[in-house]
């Protein structure tokens, strides 16, 4: 059996951003089960999209989700990155 998930690692780190602002790179690595060099490449990519802020907090980097960023593929467009998170979130 292969084994995949219905979301891309962009996605989890996204996820896992949204809930916690201030992790270290190798944290979310190993949350979403990536390298630390990809998990840069992730971060780069997300920010340069405008779906994360980084701003620099003393030495750590603290990452916020813009919640109002529309998703990229043209079945998903019409979905906030806000609307993905809560039906995620949900309990």
């Amino acid at each position: 059996m292969s084994e995949w998930t219905f979301f891309s690692n962009h996605a989890h780190a996204l996820f896992v951003l949204s809930i916690r602002e201030s992790i270290t790179v190798r944290e979310l690595a190993s949350e979403v089960g990536i390298t630390e060099r990809f998990a840069h490449k992730v971060i780069s990519d997300l920010f340069e999209d405008g779906y994360i802020t980084i701003e620099k907090v003393g030495r750590q980097n603290q990452y916020k989700v813009n919640l109002k960023k529309k998703l990229r593929h043209s079945v998903e467009e019409h979905i906030s990155t806000g609307d993905l998170i809560e039906l995620i979130s949900r309990k």
